[in-house]
């Protein structure tokens, strides 16, 4: 019996602190470009859930110090083509960001996804499909040292 997923859930902006950010291409749906996303398990907070995120998705393992946690959440509509994984009548999602530094040459291990591509943050926030991926990556491309603490040591 497949377990159906929490309505809550994290978005982790990887960037490497000079305004270039790490979109990936979902493997389940071409062209679909995001940020490291996911919902939390039972039992997990927001900031837990980011760490395991980012591992899952990218195997880079964040020490906890390096999160960034924007004590910022959205509410949003679940894509009807998705809905089917969240118990029946769940159609909004809560959405918690963080995000991260990290060094452009950091290997990657893509797990759910087909390619991943840098880019300057305002045209990750075009090419991004959510909406709130956009606004996140758009506030990124703003202010890229509001979302973190100097000085910008990369995480390898």
């Amino acid at each position: 019996m497949e377990t159906k997923k929490r309505p809550v859930s994290v978005l982790v902006v990887l960037h490497d602190g000079a305004g270039q950010a790490l979109l990936l291409e979902r493997a389940d749906r071409a062209g679909f470009w995001q940020s490291v996303t996911g919902s939390l398990e039972a039992g997990e907070t927001p900031f837990a859930a980011a760490l395991r995120e980012t591992a899952e998705e990218t195997g880079i393992v964040l020490p906890p110090h390096r999160l960034h946690d924007w004590q910022h959440s959205v509410e949003y509509e679940i894509y009807p083509h998705w809905r089917h994984r969240y118990p029946a009548g769940v159609c909004r999602n809560t959405e918690h960001w963080f995000s991260a530094v990290v060094a452009r040459d950091t290997p990657l291990v893509l797990s759910e996804h087909t390619a991943f591509a840098w880019l300057d943050a305002a045209a990750a926030a075009q090419r991004a499909s959510s909406p709130s991926n956009q606004d996140a990556l758009r506030r990124l491309a703003d202010s890229v040292c509001h979302f973190e603490t100097p000085p910008f040591t990369a995480v390898k």
